[in-house]
């Protein structure tokens, strides 16, 4: 497991499930520079570089990417409120923004489940804060 910093964000579970694991070897502060391999072989290894600039190659079989989660909001960032993290901030358990009318559902304002069944749930709740907005601000 390739980590660009020397320390892990995911929750503390899934940082014990790596850890326990034997056949995962993390590497701590290290950028993929390069994904090695041919047509007849696939993917036979990677060229890495670490923070201090030093290269090396390691055999791998496959290579996943997943480079984390920052939420689509910079757009907005001018206007509503967002969390050190880019997550728009929303007041209690409704969609509302600190701007009168803006609503915000899913994936912009949801840093913890991160999920596609929760985003949708969340975009009825602001579809329903927004109508109850608009049947208000006539």
């Amino acid at each position: 497991m390739i980590v660009r910093r020397n320390v892990f964000r995911a929750s503390n579970a899934m940082q014990e499930r790596v850890f326990a694991t034997p056949n995962i070897e993390v590497l701590w502060e290290c950028n993929t520079k390069e994904v090695l391999g041919d047509e007849n072989m696939g993917v036979t290894g990677v060229r890495l570089v670490r923070k201090d600039g030093t290269e090396f190659e390691k055999k791998i079989d496959g290579f996943f990417l997943a480079i984390g989660h920052h939420p689509n909001s910079d757009l907005f960032k001018e206007w509503v409120d967002t969390d050190e993290n880019g997550y728009i901030i929303t007041e209690g358990k409704s969609s509302k923004t600190n701007v009168p009318g803006v609503f915000a559902a899913g994936d912009v304002q949801d840093p913890t489940y991160r999920q596609a069944v929760n985003a949708a749930a969340s975009g009825c709740r602001a579809a329903l804060d927004a109508e109850k907005f608009l049947i208000e601000n006539k």
